[in-house]
This record gives structure tokens, C-alpha cells and sequence, in this order.
């Protein structure tokens, strides 16, 4: 008779046992949903995850490797963390184990890693003497994989096992991605914030107004590409009441070119007011930007100073775009001399060339994000239409004129995205 009670209570005794099992999982459940579900640090959640599971399962060690599913390599470990409950050595994730996961997107126990025929060639760790490991799941996604190592007291991971840390990683997957996701974002916004403070700088860097001199109209202006660009413009009044009047254009876009600009800002400012003469002043920033930038970094420069009284304009050309001079009878010249772009060669024999300016004359310096620019044919404005648009507009005032051709060169790209900066400076006399 107690031997028929005892074969009857069986099936209860493990009832009750299955029903004790399913309240401590759902206590380690409900535990690990409160642990990470008031932070948005995706270390801290992943670390909890981690601890959590290696309690849960009573294993050694753990490991959450997050993936980059747009890198080129499906494969790319975006992050990778670990825990250990005891002083091991850490495990590297198996490559071969990712690429099981990403293929077959479910859970997987080995109990006998050197033997699994699954795994024909891997080189394990000596120490490792199981593992299980689970995929974490987004819509079908992989973003994930959590993995446990070696059972306490040599057992063996088992089915129950597996099924917990399976739900461990369906229940914290969207968790950790909500915070790498809000962790990316925090990045962009600060981010965004830099180049908005580095255009802030870089706008202060240029001239807010063109100076007012006596029998001319000066106007200038830039427009980036990006947020922040790489042209630069000035107006740089010397100690004898003449004028330095420069454009450069740094190679490159972006915050790269803005920092390597602001540089030459200060290089043309310091040796112009040492009131040297063009030529000596482009071959001294020539040398200075050599020796301070890196060698696949160059400068286009125009460089000139105007003297008022005089009416006189001594310039020297370093590699830019060869500046319209449009006299008031019609006649257009070009200005060139000079010398090849800055921070190429050390030492260079920059010329320089001195011309008139007569009322009614125009000296329009411009960047190559003018004519560069490109309509939806990929045909460039060029500088035949821009020539066209200064004798058609030469009447207008030095800001008149440049608003005409910035709207010309705008019309005639149309809907195409403006690919580099767009700087104009444009001296006249009255």
C-alpha cells in the first residue's frame, strides 16, 4: 500500500517541482526586467544581463556580443561584453559560433565543444568545457548573442537551461537595443552640436562687412557646401591705409577643411601685418602651412593688397582660380601670376604682378564651387557663363553683382545638391 501511494504522489512531486521551477524562473524574470529596465546605459544593462544569467544557470562565465548589421561583414562585432563569476581567463567569442548564429538564428548547446561535429576544425579553449548560447532577436533580426560558459561543478548545460537563457535573451534584447539606439543618438545630438558651435566659429572667422573705402565697393561672400567649409575670404586693412583683399580655398569639405582654414587665416593675418609685400607674404604662409600640415593637404590662394590713393592692386596668384578683371570699356584680364598651390614644397619663388584700377572696374575672385557647380545634365557652370554674367551685371554694386551670380549659378544647377563651397569677393571701383 505505501508502495502505491508513493508511485502515485510521483507525478505530483514532480508537478510540484515543474511549478517551483516556473516561479523561480518567473521571479529571475521579473528581477532581471526591474534590474534594467530604469537604465539607459547599455553597458550597465548588458553587465546585469550577464550576472543574472550566469546565476540563473549557475555557469562561469558570460558574454553578450552585439552585432553591426550594416558593416560589410554581417559578422562585425559591434560590442562586446563579458562577466565572470570567478577569476577565469576571458573567452574570445568564436568567430565560427557567430557565424552559426547569424545562419541558423537559434539556441545552441555544447557540451562537448572539441568533439561537436557541428564544429569540425574550431579551435576551443582548453578550459572551455561547455557552453550555451542564444540568439537575441529583434523582428527576426539577429542583433545579438548572449553566451554562458562551463557549468559549475562539471555538469552539463541542459534543455531547462536553454529554454531559460532563450527567454533571458528574447526579454532583454529590445531592452539593450532601445539603449545602444538612445546611446547613438545622445552621440549624433552632441555631434551635431560641435559642428554647429565649429560653424558658429568659422562664420566669426570671415568678415561679418566689407570695409567702406573711400571711391570703392567691396562686398564678399561664402557659402558651404556642408555646415562648415573650406573656402576662406578676407578683408585685411595694413598700418600704411591700404588693404589686403584674399581668397583661399582649402582642399577638402567639412570640418577637416575648417580647421586646416582657420590656420590659414591666421597665417595671412600675421604676415600681412608685418606689411609685406604679396609675394613675400604667400611664400612665408606657403612655408608656415608646409610645416604644419599634413601632405596631402594643399591651399589655393589669391592674394592681393589694394592701395586706394593709388589705385593700384599688387596681387600674387598661388594656384587658384585666376580672377576676373573687367575694365569699363569691356575688356576683361586675367590674373595669374604667381606660383603654384601652398604646402606642396617648402621653399617656392612666388611672383607677384601690379595692376591699375580705373573708375568703373571690377575684380571678381571666386572660388571653383562657382563654375564647379553642376546642373542635372552633370554640365558645369563654368567660366564662360560666369564671365557672361559679370559683363551682363557689371553695373550693379560689388553686393549687387554677387547676389546675381550666386542666383545665376543656383538657377542653373537647379534641384542638384551644391558639392562644394561657394565663395565670391568682388572689388569695384566707383
Amino acid at each position: 500500500m505505501a508502495v502505491q501511494e508513493i508511485h502515485a504522489s510521483q507525478p505530483l512531486i514532480e508537478e510540484n517541482q515543474r511549478l517551483k521551477r516556473a516561479v523561480e524562473e518567473l521571479s529571475i524574470l521579473n528581477d532581471l526586467a526591474r534590474a534594467i529596465g530604469a537604465s539607459v546605459n547599455s553597458q550597465d544593462i548588458m553587465h546585469t544581463i550577464i550576472h543574472r544569467s550566469l546565476r540563473a544557470i549557475n555557469a562561469e562565465q558570460g558574454v553578450i556580443t552585439l552585432v553591426d548589421p550594416e558593416a560589410n561583414s554581417p559578422m562585425k562585432t559591434l560590442v562586446r561584453t563579458m562577466a565572470s563569476s570567478a577569476q577565469n581567463p576571458r573567452y574570445h567569442f568564436n568567430q565560427s559560433l557567430l557565424g552559426w548564429m547569424h545562419l541558423n538564428k537559434r539556441p545552441l548547446t555544447l557540451n562537448d565543444p572539441p568533439n561537436d561535429p557541428r564544429f569540425r576544425g574550431v579551435q576551443w579553449d582548453a578550459s572551455i568545457r561547455s557552453l550555451l548560447c542564444v540568439p537575441m532577436m529583434i523582428k527576426s533580426e539577429l542583433k545579438g548573442v548572449l553566451t554562458v560558459y562551463n557549468k559549475k561543478e562539471g555538469k552539463q548545460f541542459t534543455d531547462e537551461d536553454q529554454r531559460l537563457l532563450a527567454i533571458i535573451a528574447a526579454q532583454s534584447a529590445q531592452v539593450v537595443e532601445n539603449a545602444r539606439l538612445y546611446e547613438s543618438e545622445q552621440t549624433l545630438m552632441r555631434m551635431k552640436e560641435e559642428v554647429r558651435l565649429a560653424a558658429r566659429i568659422q562664420s566669426d572667422l570671415l568678415p561679418s562687412s566689407a570695409p567702406a573705402i573711400e571711391g570703392y565697393d567691396i562686398a564678399g561672400t561664402s557659402v558651404p557646401a556642408q555646415v562648415v567649409g573650406g573656402d576662406y575670404f578676407d578683408f585685411i586693412p595694413t598700418d600704411d591705409n591700404r588693404i589686403a583683399v584674399c581668397l583661399a580655398d582649402v582642399s577638402g569639405k567639412g570640418l577637416p577643411a575648417s580647421l586646416l582654414m582657420a590656420n590659414v587665416q591666421a597665417t595671412l593675418r600675421g604676415q600681412t601685418f608685418l606689411g609685406v609685400s604679396p609675394k613675400v607674404c604667400v611664400q612665408r604662409a606657403n612655408k608656415l602651412l608646409y610645416l604644419s600640415t599634413s601632405p596631402e593637404k594643399f591651399v589655393t590662394l589669391f592674394y592681393a593688397i589694394l592701395d586706394p590713393k593709388l589705385h593700384q592692386l599688387a596681387f600674387s596668384n598661388a594656384g587658384h582660380d585666376n580672377p576676373f578683371l573687367l575694365t569699363a570699356d569691356g575688356h576683361t584680364e586675367r590674373l595669374g601670376t604667381g606660383g603654384m598651390v601652398l604646402s606642396i614644397l617648402e621653399d617656392f619663388p612666388y611672383e607677384e604682378a601690379l595692376v591699375s584700377m580705373g573708375p568703373g572696374d571690377v575684380l571678381v575672385v571666386y572660388s571653383d564651387g562657382i563654375t564647379e557647380a553642376v546642373n542635372t545634365s552633370e554640365v558645369q557652370f563654368g567660366e564662360e557663363r560666369l564671365a557672361k554674367v559679370i559683363q551682363e551685371h557689371r553695373h550693379e554694386s560689388a553686393s549687387g553683382l554677387l547676389e546675381c551670380i550666386v542666383k545665376e549659378v543656383k538657377t542653373f544647377a537647379g534641384g542638384m545638391a551644391q558639392a562644394d563651397d561657394m565663395t565670391l569677393l568682388i572689388v569695384k571701383r566707383k
